[in-house]
Formats: structure tokens, sequence, C-alpha cells
């Protein structure tokens, strides 16, 4: 079994960087590999599951896509409901919206408004932070579904993106955890 010391390197060692992807320039953060290794995803969820038992989470929101893959196996490990926040468009029936800006245009993301009450305490997941405009509007969405957020965890945060500092005002407080930082 993999010390906890050693997990951030073990992460670090799975993840693949991939040149030129999606487009020229871009060095894209490829976590296929770390899924693929049964030792290091197993280690990704307990540590993201004990960020959610420190926070005193009720429920894990993952955000598309990448999101639902970590978040949902941290729920599960923490005997926690998972509540999935897609695109605009995805989810059937009744859904609470929140648009939020991108570098070019916008974009809008959803929840089902009854999968979330006043008393949850929600501990959002995704793979990475870059700019934090997904994982903002993501808080501001939570919060108007009426419940309360008690944190963000990543996998990895881009830290020359300054996604965090975007961030840490919408969170008011909460902890922004990031397993590894590049």
């Amino acid at each position: 079994m993999t010390g906890l010391a050693d997990v951030p390197a073990l992460l670090l060692s799975r993840i693949r960087d991939v040149p030129d992807y999606p487009e020229p320039g871009v060095m894209f953060k490829d976590i296929t590999p770390l899924l693929a290794d049964p030792a290091a995803f197993t280690a990704l969820t307990d540590a993201l599951a004990e960020v959610a038992a420190r926070t005193g989470a009720t429920k894990v929101v993952g955000l598309e896509a990448r999101g639902f893959i970590l978040g949902a196996p941290v729920a599960l490990r923490s005997g926690l409901g998972f509540v999935p926040v897609r695109k605009a468009g995805k989810l059937p029936g009744a859904t609470l919206g929140q648009s939020y800006d991108l570098e070019y245009g916008s974009a809008e993301i959803e929840v089902h408004a009854e999968d979330l009450a006043a008393d949850d305490r929600v501990l959002i997941v995704d793979d990475v932070l870059a700019t934090g405009g997904t994982a903002e509007a993501s808080v501001q969405l939570i919060r108007r579904a009426g419940a309360q957020v008690v944190g963000l965890a990543v996998l990895m945060e881009l830290g020359f993106l300054d996604g965090r500092a975007r961030l840490e005002p919408a969170l008011a407080g909460a902890p922004l955890e990031a397993l590894l930082t590049v």
C-alpha cells in the first residue's frame, strides 16, 4: 500500500503530458493513465474522500465530465450522495441553470435542484482547476439551489492560470484543495 506522503508522487507519475493538444502550444494533462492504474485511482479516491470527511460534506457534486469519474467513487467511498452538474440541455426534467463567461463566449451548467436541499453540505469535485470559471459557476449554482458549499477539491491545479484567485472570493472561506499543483 502506498504511504500517504507518496500519494502526490504516485498521482503525478500517472499523469501524461500531451503536447499541442487540443491546439498548438497547449500541454494537455492526460489523467487516463492514472484512471487505468487501480493503485493510483484508489489513492486518488481515498485522498478526495478524506477531504469530504474533513469538510463534513453530505453530498458530492461532480462537474462534467471528468468530475463525474472522480466524484462518484468519492461519494460512494464516503457514504454520500452524488449529484452531477452538467452542460445545459443534458439533464431531463426541471433544472436550475447558471451561465458564465468563457474567454471567447459563454456557457451554461445545470443541476436538478431537487437533488440538493437546504441542509446539504456540498463538496465540489473536479479533475483540474484552470481559470476557475466553471467551478465559480458551480458554487453559485449550488448556493442558488439552497445548499451550502463546504469546499472544492481537485486532482490538479494549473497554478499559472490563476483560477484560485478567481475562485476563493466565491468560496467565501470554504477550502479549495488541490492534490497537485502544476
